[in-house]
């Protein structure tokens, strides 16, 4: 009698008081790949498919007391949204009578890289499941730079901004091979995206074709910058770096080793996209040699009449002083010529070398 009494004690309290329907929450498994400045959707569904729209639907990242997004007795309370989330989500709502809802971020940070819990409650009952997002971003502003580094060859940098995560980054050669970097560095901007920079040092002996090759580890994608430096633009580099150089260390081996590679340098054609340059290189060592010359000159005549006694000693202490003053002008005038002016020129050459444009100092 007793046991009756008990059953029908428990169907009546659960045709009045029924509980509320279990269910499970799937969401969509990642990661799931965000490009940076565009938008995401994030979706999660009930199961078994029920009608969501008398739950309470919570998206929140790490704490459930900071949701970036709450539905809740049929409303949107945009005022519980945390405040880095603000104007940037939105809940799409057209299936959530089958239970399922799917999340709209906008303007995608690199702080929106993470985890987000998708949170469904009904009454006493709830449960959640968990995505991950990946934000993703691949740069095409990449630039190959060249600077005159020694006497012994040529400081080529590559430069590329905006990546997220941090790239893989090599310089390779015409065959594909690596080559190892003099350096490579990388900093974050403001927005949290990295800026990469690697340096490479080429010989006299390398030919001069050069990849600067990145790639993005989780979307595959990459990146390819080449520059060919031909043997002639190469020692024109060179000189480059072997006049500044020249301030720098003794001037007699810096002199001699400028012959040296003057005396190594093939003809030019006309055709070559550097013949002006080479020309105008030319006509001013020359004619930096024939001071030089003039000067070694007099110095050997000095010598020579004062050994046969005609000039007395104050007048060639003058005339030695005067001649030097004279050269040092003339040494100095040119140098800062070349330095000012061929630089320039050096770059606009170079950038016809090429399909893309690379100058010294210049990005493309």
């Amino acid at each position: 009698m007793c046991v009756c009494v008990c059953v029908c004690v428990c169907v009546c309290v659960c045709v009045l008081f029924p509980f509320p329907e279990q269910f499970m929450v799937k969401a969509l498994k990642g990661p799931i790949l965000a490009p940076f400045g565009g938008q995401v959707e994030l979706s999660c569904q009930l199961s078994p498919p029920q009608s969501a729209q008398h739950m309470e639907i919570r998206w929140f990242r790490n704490r459930y007391t900071q949701p970036i997004y709450l539905y809740k007795e049929g409303k949107d309370l945009y005022g519980e949204t945390t405040s880095r989330y603000v104007e940037r989500t939105e809940l799409l709502k057209d299936a959530i009578g089958e239970g399922k809802v799917t999340l709209r971020i906008f303007n995608v940070r690199v702080d929106d890289d993470g985890q987000y819990h998708c949170f469904f409650r009904n009454g006493d009952f709830s449960e959640e499941d968990i995505t991950e997002v990946k934000v993703t971003a691949t740069s095409s502003d990449t630039r190959i730079l060249v600077h005159p580094s020694n006497i012994q060859g040529l400081r080529v940098e590559c430069d590329s901004g905006g990546w997220f995560p941090q790239p893989q980054m090599e310089w390779r050669d015409s065959r594909g091979g690596i080559l190892p970097p003099a350096s490579k560095s990388h900093s974050q901007n403001r927005d949290k995206l990295f800026n990469m920079k690697m340096t490479l040092l080429l010989s006299d002996t390398h030919p001069g074709n050069v990849t600067c090759y990145l790639r993005n580890p989780l979307t595959g994608q990459e990146e390819r910058t080449n520059i060919t430096l031909s043997g002639e633009s190469a020692f024109v580099l060179q000189m480059i770096a072997i006049v500044t150089c020249c301030h720098k260390t003794e001037k007699f081996n810096c002199f001699l080793h400028l012959v040296s590679r003057l005396l190594h340098l093939s003809p030019v054609p006309a055709s070559d996209p550097l013949y002006e340059l080479n020309a105008v290189w030319l006509e001013d060592t020359m004619m930096i040699l024939c001071v030089l010359m003039v000067f070694i000159t007099l110095i050997i005549s000095i010598i020579y009449f004062r050994m046969k006694g005609k000039w007395n000693g104050k007048f060639i202490r003058v005339l030695l002083k005067y001649v030097y003053m004279e050269y040092i002008k003339v040494y100095l005038y040119y140098t800062q010529l070349f330095l000012s002016n061929k630089i320039q020129i050096c770059g606009e050459l170079l950038c016809t070398i090429q399909r893309k444009s690379y100058c010294l100092g210049k990005g493309p």
